[in-house]
């Protein structure tokens, strides 16, 4: 039961590109990304790490390549991963040139960095033989000398005058098949050169905070951040960066485009704080929950709630409910109608049961 959002979010409509088999921009869904944090030349070590990135619901990942050695492992990591990578390159034009014929389905980059116009036209013309996208990366931590001597300071005029001198350095190679981003660690500038770049180009915009902190100051920066932004219809592929296990980047991710209702991946739980009206342990059953309902990627709404004051009501509004009730009997609710009571001691397994039979329905009828 998914119920109408109270304020739907009107996208602004970007130009479309390719990022390997996934489509960025237009009307496609949001995707969401993270970054490899092994050292890229351990092959087995970065293909385990893309893969549960992969699993966690990450559409894109990102590797860093800082020598040949790097670009060259590509080739093998690249066969053994179902998401198209980006290769995160600076400075030398020959690392962007091998990992694109190493199989890299994107280069970050900024083409101003690379060098001459020669070396600019020869990664250009390997992104295209190479059916390789390229995401323009400007960071308030690296803009351009004399664009900084001219604000003085990092500024959202400085971000995006550097994005669009290297976009007009891309257009002029006749290449359109990339996104931009305009990234800082802090958020006020971040959401302000969003906001400017969005009104003067069409291309595709990958949002961030970049070096946003640790788990929970960089998901709170971040979900400030990117939900300013998304809320205002900007956005069309995210990632957020923490000083942490890149899985929990996913996560987070998945969370903010769920809790706009841009993208449903996975069971979205609503439940109470807890209190001394609690019939059951909340706390720990919602976060088992979490752990046993992971696998589930069909998006299912499910309401936790400790007591009879709130849990009917947003039982009503999700396809499977449980409400604490009296001396242990709690009651589950299915697409809001009361089904039957449940001791304490049975609500996981209940739940359980319920998510993964609500889960193939739903997989059936589509």
């Amino acid at each position: 039961m998914n119920l109408r959002p109270f304020r739907d979010i009107k996208r602004k409509k970007t130009k479309v590109i390719n990022v390997g088999a996934v489509k960025v921009g237009g009307d496609n869904p949001i995707s969401v990304q993270s970054m490899t944090n092994t050292l890229t030349t351990n092959v087995k070590s970065t293909i385990n790490q893309i893969n549960d990135i992969s699993a966690e619901g990450a559409d894109i990942v990102r590797v860093s390549c800082p020598d040949e050695d790097s670009t060259l492992a590509l080739k093998e990591i690249t066969r053994h991963v179902s998401v198209p990578i980006v290769a995160d390159i600076h400075f030398h034009y020959k690392r962007a040139i091998e990992a694109a014929e190493n199989g890299a389905k994107c280069l970050r980059i900024n083409p101003g960095n690379i060098g001459s116009k020669k070396k600019i036209a020869e990664v250009v013309s390997s992104a295209k033989n190479n059916n390789c996208s390229i995401r323009i990366g400007v960071n308030a931590g690296s803009i351009e000398r004399d664009i900084l001597e001219k604000y003085k300071e990092p500024c959202p005029e400085a971000l995006v005058e550097s994005a669009l001198r290297n976009i007009r350095i891309l257009e002029d190679q006749d290449f359109f098949n990339f996104k931009i981003s305009v990234k800082s660690s802090d958020v006020f500038l971040s959401i302000a050169a969003y906001r400017q770049l969005s009104k003067v180009c069409d291309y595709p915009l990958h949002l961030g905070i970049t070096e946003a902190g640790s788990f929970v100051s960089g998901s709170i920066k971040s979900s400030i951040g990117l939900g300013s932004l998304l809320m205002d219809g900007i956005g069309d592929t995210i990632r957020i960066s923490l000083s942490d296990d890149p899985v929990k980047e996913v996560k987070i991710g998945n969370e903010i485009l769920k809790s706009l209702n841009l993208r449903n991946r996975g069971v979205k739980i609503i439940a109470c704080p807890s209190c001394a009206r609690q019939a059951f342990p909340v706390i720990n059953t919602v976060k088992i929950l979490e752990e046993k309902l992971s696998h589930i990627k069909t998006p299912i709404t499910l309401s936790v709630i400790g007591c009879v004051v709130n849990g009917p009501g947003e039982a009503a509004m999700t396809d499977i409910g449980i409400t604490g009730g009296g001396k242990g009997n709690n009651m589950l609710y299915l697409s809001g109608i009361q089904s039957q009571k449940i001791l304490t001691k049975d609500i996981i397994l209940k739940v359980v049961n319920q998510v993964e039979k609500k889960a193939k329905e739903i997989e059936n009828n589509n």
